[in-house]
């Protein structure tokens, strides 16, 4: 019995020595596992977090930029201008495939791709492989069709201009992709942020059993213009018509409501189709109605006038004694015609549209300080905040800067020497037509946010010149008009006060010879102004003088926009005003 007991004794005393290495081992391992179940709940770096979600949802999702509607751009009438169309970018999650031959044959015949490329895709076993884009709506309708759950399509926004070349330099144009698609120049590019709405990153699934989300981004503002577009068609046939008639290489013609500052109509040539947008040049990406600048010639002659009547330097009575030159900081100025014109009156100054008259005026009538104060005040040698991306600041040299000289304020008088965005012209003319007043120019008169309606209202500036002073200046524009132009600029039943500008073209070696850009400037009724015009051709053929082309333009255009805008004639206004009617801003 001894001898069986000895080894279960040195059994248990071995079971003895070893249990407790055997419990502090549990120990530890408890330890550890109660240590990583805490930590496993605790908060994880932020990059390691980054990390493994993007492995798990890279099985079944991918995440993309979803870009929002564009808002509607509609004319003052409510005919749309810019509109949304949309393409699909088309993939496909190779691992979903349950017919690889089938699927195959049809998205490479659908799609028009290489079979071999899509058979290597289709058969990769990827989650996400992408297989087109700009796909139109009606082939992503025959993709739809396959009612796969391997499919994958992202709507894609593009712009469209439903009117074509119409109006396409004040609208500009949208272009790109993903982050770089955007609007630019024009509207599209000035109003880029309340177009473009909002964007988000969106979760795209590619689990069939995973419902997609609902929350789409929100839709851009629509936009609605102080444009009538039956208005810029007539402008832009006008002016092609003009273009055609002239044998000039470019033109412009702006139409505004002088009371508002609202643009009714501007056209430039070459027009721009935003639909196909010419990207191998520059140049006819711009809006020269408020990005070129040229000098104006003797429609700056008014602004002359009205300057120094305002200033009380001279009256409607002030007379010169016209010698047929008149030397200024060392350069002779000397009329159009060359010919001296003896005792002149300012009225004759703007009939016979006289450089020296002009020029006398400026520098010993007015002076330098008060001369380009009222130029300033104007909106000369700055921009007029029009809503449109790309506007240009015109070119002013004043005293003080180094380039100025004497000789710049006898020419500046007659608008040589200094150069103007056709819209700068005709917003300072608008002053005149509108009592005094320098309004900012406008393209947008509303801007809607679903339900929600918001006016935007004519900005007024500031005063430049009294009522009795723009009356003044009117009387010599319609003198100008009816004395000076032979009828080319007038239209039967109305009053029209008007200017013409015949201007040389500057190069880096002095004024090219025989070329010129023609320039009239008029508005209508002349005692109630309910629309101004600009004519500008560039290098005119047929004829140097804007009085024989620029001038009839306007009275083409003219003629048909009183019908258009339902103007009374002068007779009818004067019998309705008689009869206690109000007719727009006539003044009795």
């Amino acid at each position: 019995m001894a001898a069986q007991s000895e080894p279960a004794s040195l059994q248990q005393e071995t079971l003895r020595r070893r249990l407790p290495v055997v419990v502090a081992g549990l120990i530890v391992i408890s330890i550890a596992l109660v240590t990583r179940m805490v930590l496993f709940q605790a908060p994880r770096d932020p990059r390691l977090e980054a990390y493994l979600q993007a492995v798990r949802d890279a099985n079944y999702s991918s995440t993309q930029r979803q870009t929002s509607a564009r808002g509607i751009i509609y004319d003052r009438t409510g005919q749309r201008l810019a509109v949304n169309a949309l393409q699909y970018r088309v993939g496909i999650s190779a691992n979903l495939v349950s017919d690889p031959d089938f699927m195959v044959q049809q998205l490479s015949t659908i799609l028009n791709l290489d079979p071999l490329k899509v058979n290597e895709i289709v058969r990769s076993g990827v989650p996400y492989a992408l297989l087109a884009t700009n796909v139109d709506p009606q082939t992503y309708q025959q993709i739809a069709a396959l009612n796969s759950v391997a499919i994958v399509a992202e709507q894609i926004p593009r712009r469209y201009y439903p009117q074509g070349s119409l109006a396409g330099q004040i609208i500009g144009f949208v272009a790109g992709d993903g982050d770089t698609f955007r609007g630019y120049n024009g509207i599209e590019g000035y109003y880029e942020r309340e177009l473009a709405g909002r964007t988000r990153q969106a979760e795209i699934t590619i689990n069939p059993l995973e419902l997609p989300s609902d929350d789409a981004p929100e839709k851009g503002q629509d936009l609605v213009l102080t444009i009538d577009r039956d208005i810029q068609f007539l402008v832009e046939s006008t002016l092609a018509s003009a273009i055609e008639s002239s044998g000039a290489v470019s033109g412009n013609i702006i139409v505004m409501d002088p009371m508002t500052g609202d643009i009714l109509a501007m056209a430039s040539w070459p027009p721009l189709d935003p639909n196909n947008i010419p990207l191998n040049d520059e140049r006819l990406l711009r809006n020269p109605a408020i990005s070129d600048i040229y000098e104006p010639g003797s429609v700056m002659k008014v602004i002359t006038m009205a300057a120094a009547l305002q200033a009380g330097a001279i009256t409607p009575d002030w007379v010169y004694n016209d010698e047929g030159v008149y030397l200024v900081g060392g350069e002779e100025i000397r009329n159009w015609d060359g010919q001296a014109y003896g005792i002149v009156d300012a009225e004759t100054v703007i009939v016979e549209s006289l450089n020296i008259g002009a020029s006398k005026i400026a520098v010993e009538a007015l002076g330098r300080n008060a001369f380009y104060s009222y130029l300033t005040a104007f909106g000369f040698g700055s921009r007029t905040r029009v809503d449109l991306e790309g506007e240009q600041l015109g070119r002013l040299r004043i005293p003080g800067d180094e380039t100025w000289s004497e000789s710049d304020l006898g020419v500046n008088a007659f608008g040589q020497g200094m150069a103007v965005t056709p819209l700068q012209m005709l917003n300072a003319i608008n002053a005149i037509a509108n009592g005094g007043l320098l309004m900012q120019p406008r393209v947008v008169k509303q801007v809607i946010h679903g339900q929600e309606v918001t006016n935007i209202e004519p900005i007024f500036i500031r005063r430049v010149i009294s009522e009795e002073v723009a009356r003044q200046v009117t009387s010599m524009m319609v003198a100008a008009v009816e004395r000076g132009l032979d009828g080319r600029a007038s239209v039967e039943g109305y009053t029209v006060a008007g200017k013409t500008g015949t201007a040389e073209i500057p190069s880096p070696v002095g004024y090219v010879t025989g070329a010129t850009i023609a320039t009239f400037v008029g508005f209508l009724p002349a005692d109630a102004p309910q629309v101004s015009i600009l004519v500008k051709l560039d290098r005119p053929k047929t004829a140097i003088f804007a009085s024989q082309t620029a001038a009839p333009v306007f009275q083409a255009l003219a003629e048909r926009l009183v019908t258009y805008l339902e103007i009374p004639t002068d007779e009818d206004r004067r019998y309705l005003v008689a009869e206690g009617g109000i007719v727009g801003a006539l003044r009795p």
